[in-house]
């Protein structure tokens, strides 16, 4: 039996091997049921040094006990509680990486066309570039460490061998603020004699394509790389060996690549004749490492069907929506050219379909939408082989394979390769309701397919990091996956882009940079509620879930400027409705904020008209939409940032700040009842939504939570038993119906299999959360995005509800449960699991006839309340503990067999 500590890690990411900057922390989880915050003893040994030992408290997060790291310091560890029976865990490793001032490489660059020049190819078809180097050495190394980076998107080789197997690096950041290092192990792929380091170079997110009309990102004009190989020999000699100016720069036979358009290959083209690179021509922020897991090919596969369309072309349907790219490896015989097209859906005559991701804005013509690779096949045989285009990535689930030559195409040539952020599962679910449980995967798909680096909102029409969607998931992707890396990675950008008046961008990292563009049209609407208030509720998040106080300390001084910012426009504005109402405002309104715009719930179940066409109210009254009052959603989000952030102040030791806030909070709160809420607990906006997000964010008092929900299940009865909720409220739904005494309404709705619901979806063919309720309409069309995971929300009341697992009010890092079950729908049986901070949680529950049998699994260091449906409670610590119940009568159900 296991009695030492296990699982150890550090707070960074890496490939291949874990990374770290001078001051890593450290966690581990221990089978032995001590407190939390028992005494541990850490055990290092840093290079060839001996070891070293200090005493720390607790077992999560743990700041590193010793002095700061140097650049590249190799680090052995283990721990063991104080106890001096105790015993040692395993060894553990890690590797500080190269500081930024120690650093000692040039950035070196391609020669290109100048920007815009007749020469220049254009956004979306520019050739990528093969940086090179050539170095000699005497003897084989006992260890060499390539230190890399780019403006643009990068793959290294030494010697023709690929280093590392990250993907799209160096990832998605706010460059003029952030930019991230790749460190890999090149040892195996040297030799004694010449080497040569090869780079090939793209524009990628710094300067290619972005959002859904394809505008030029804004991060710099000029691409570059920057490279380091650290050497270490037997006899204990060192060698660096850097880009600098005896680099060469080639055009590559890549002819054009781009992360949203695609990439073409000419493997007929003749090699560019090579030149000096430029040499530090280019400007670049301080060099880190990140916190996040990298991006990866994660899974392969064959086509699922795969036919041949009358004019020619391949259909390849690979069975489920992703992000990645096909790797093919029949290319022809020489000068064959395969075309290769992406798309989520096909048309009524089976042939690809990408005109619902076609980009409209009032008064002008469509942008088409394009995802398209291409290959010419060279000589056969050596790198001709294959084709796996890397400078780009695509969103689909179909492919469209044109080539040339009419040939046959193999399935097993074709290959699916789904690529994202290589992040650890720490959640399962399933169920007696096996469309429930597709209902989790597709779910569990989708945001899988938009954690490509930094959460998406679709890896099709935009790829922007939009924040209202990781706001409105957040909760969510930390019950499926290990996100805490991963979201820090993606707030730093989001700090990096803040305006200086205190917005937060619609999305990050913001390539259009309205920072700099507030004369921008888009500007106009930067500073919504629900999106920017993602800078307070995902660290909130995340230190609920991990218990991370650092990030909390990251983003407060951010928190502060978004909220301030947001207090002052509801002290100097008031929609227009409200002015021609009354002139003078009442007292109140001063926290009301409602004279700035908003997206508001946003793709809410379209209204239909006389002749059954669906509305949309963007296209259909532009102006309308725009100016509509939304002040209920902007006060309410006010309300909750304004109120967390007096939480996080406190936990902080900002007493005065958390005094302020608090305070502040109260008078919004005051401000949304008196605006929106009638004395009967009915709100002025009466939709679904209103009802949802006043109830979830606690602003309806107790005497009339009960009329405000019973409202609420009228309106999904007008409706038919349809949700009417959109982007905000959706994953708010089912947990507001649980919770207020009325989960046989969050069933049927889960139950439903008319659109608007989840189950139209499955009926539908949906392998990933659509953006519009009716993705695929009765005719079989496709509307929007049919990846974008924002109402896949709804799958976390699988985790707390249906299977009953959730934290305490007031617990951090899962130290105090809730296991309380709400079966329902003709549920008879549930099962999961969560890796929580402090080890493994399981919980099974199972309907027999009239009795529920649960029983649960708790770590060390955590304490459960489990509550059997029939009201009884016990409290339990680690270990096994099985209880069984009466059910009340309506959740009785036969006995099988």
């Amino acid at each position: 039996m296991r009695s030492a500590p296990y699982d150890l890690g550090v707070d960074s990411g890496g490939d291949g091997f874990t990374v770290t900057g001078p001051a890593p922390r450290l966690s581990w989880k221990d089978p032995v049921d001590r407190d939390i915050r028992s005494a541990y003893l850490v055990e290092s040994m840093i290079g060839r040094a001996e070891p070293i030992a200090a005493e720390v408290t607790g077992r999560r997060l743990v700041a590193w006990p010793f002095e700061a790291l140097g650049s590249g310091q190799r680090v052995r560890w283990r721990v063991r509680a104080a106890a001096p029976e105790a015993g040692w865990s395993e060894w553990s490793e890690f590797e500080s990486g190269l500081l930024d001032a120690d650093w000692s490489a040039s950035w070196v660059s391609p020669v290109e066309p100048e920007l815009g020049s007749a020469e220049d190819a254009g956004y979306g078809k520019r050739a990528a570039h093969v940086l090179a180097g050539r170095f000699t050495i005497d003897a084989d190394p006992v260890s060499a460490r390539l230190y890399s980076t780019a403006l643009g998107v990068y793959t290294a080789a030494v010697n023709g061998e690929r280093v590392g197997t990250i993907e799209l690096a160096p990832g998605s950041t706010s460059y003029d603020r952030t930019l991230y290092a790749q460190a890999s192990d090149v040892t195996g792929a040297l030799r004694v004699g010449e080497n040569r380091i090869e780079i090939v170079l793209s524009d990628g997110w710094y300067r290619g394509q972005v959002g859904a009309f394809r505008l030029p990102a804004g991060w710099g004009t000029v691409i570059g790389a920057r490279a380091e190989l650290h050497l270490e020999f037997a006899d204990g000699s060192r060698r660096v060996v850097c880009s600098d100016a005896s680099w060469t720069s080639a055009r590559s036979v890549i002819t054009s690549a781009d992360l949203m358009g695609g990439q073409t290959l000419d493997l007929s083209a003749p090699v560019g004749d090579a030149a000096s690179v430029l040499v530090d021509v280019v400007a670049a922020p301080a060099i880190d490492w990140s916190p996040s897991p990298p991006v990866r090919v994660i899974e392969t596969r064959i086509p699922h069907e795969l036919r041949q369309l009358p004019s020619g072309a391949w259909i390849a349907d690979f069975g489920q929506n992703a992000s990645g790219w096909i790797r093919l490896s029949d290319l022809g015989s020489p000068g064959t050219r395969t075309v290769i097209e992406f798309g989520e859906a096909l048309d009524r005559d089976g042939d690809l379909s990408t005109s619902h991701l076609d980009s409209e804005r009032p008064g002008e013509a469509p942008l088409a939408f394009v995802q398209r690779d291409e290959v010419v096949a060279g000589e056969s045989g050596g790198a001709d082989a294959a084709f796996e285009p890397r400078h780009t990535v695509h969103g689909f689930r179909y492919a469209r394979i044109t080539r040339s030559d009419d040939g046959p195409l193999a399935p097993e040539s074709i290959e699916m390769r789904i690529v994202h952020t290589d992040l650890e599962r720490t959640g399962t679910f399933a169920c007696s309701d096996v469309e429930l449980n597709r209902l989790h995967e597709i779910a569990d798909w989708s945001f899988r397919g938009n954690a490509v680096d930094v959460p998406t909102d679709c890896p099709t029409r935009e790829r922007l990091a939009w924040t209202g969607d990781y706001q409105v998931f957040a909760p969510t992707a930390t019950r499926l996956y290990d996100v805490h890396g991963f979201s820090r990675k993606w707030l730093r950008s989001v700090r990096d882009d803040q305006l200086d008046d205190g917005r937060i961008a619609n999305f990050s990292p913001d390539g259009r940079r309205i920072k700099h563009h507030l004369d921008d049209q888009f500007a106009m609407m930067t500073g919504s509620s629900g999106w920017g208030d993602a800078i307070v509720a995902v660290p909130w998040e995340l230190y609920l879930s991990y218990g991370d106080e650092q990030v909390l300390a990251e983003n407060v001084d951010a928190m502060v400027r978004w909220v301030e910012w947001a207090l002052e426009q509801a002290r100097s504005t008031r929609h227009h409705a409200r002015v021609q109402a009354s002139p003078e405002p009442e007292p109140f309104e001063r926290y009301l904020w409602d004279g700035t715009f908003h997206w508001g719930e946003w793709t809410e179940p379209r209204e239909r008209a006389a002749d059954g066409t669906r509305i949309d109210p963007i296209k259909h009254n532009p102006m309308a939409w725009f100016m509509a009052d939304k002040g209920e959603v902007g006060t309410a989000y006010l309300y909750r940032s304004t109120a967390t952030l007096a939480r996080i102040a406190e936990i902080l030791g900002r007493t005065d700040d958390a005094t302020t806030y608090a305070v502040a909070a109260d008078r919004v709160a005051d401000a949304w009842r008196r605006a929106y809420l009638h004395p009967d607990g009915t709100t002025s906006i009466d939709t679904q939504a209103s009802y949802v997000r006043a109830l979830a964010f606690g602003l309806i008092p107790e005497d009339r939570r009960e009329r405000a929900l019973d409202r609420l299940v009228e309106l999904i009865r007008d409706a038919g038993t349809h949700l009417g909720t959109g982007f905000l409220a959706t994953g708010d739904l089912l947990p507001v119906l649980a919770d207020g005494g009325r989960a046989d309404v969050a069933y049927e709705l889960l139950q439903q299999r008319t659109a608007p619901s989840w189950r139209y979806m499955l009926d539908r063919g949906a392998t990933t959360v659509w953006e519009d309720w009716e993705g695929i309409d009765e005719h079989g069309d496709a509307h929007e995005s049919l990846n974008h995971y924002s109402k896949g929300a709804a799958i976390r009341f699988l985790h707390t509800h249906t299977l009953g697992l959730r934290q305490e009010e007031g617990s951090i890092a899962w130290e105090q449960l809730v296991i309380a079950p709400v079966p329902g729908g003709g549920v008879t049986w549930a099962r999961g699991t969560h890796e929580s901070p402090q080890g493994s949680i399981a919980v099974e529950w199972r309907i027999e006839g009239e009795r529920m049998h649960l029983s649960t699994e708790i770590p060390s260091g955590t304490t459960a309340r489990v509550v059997m449906p029939d009201g009884t409670e016990h409290r339990i610590g680690a270990g096994r503990f099985e209880a069984s119940a009466l059910l009340p009568i309506t959740q009785a159900v036969p006995i099988a067999g």
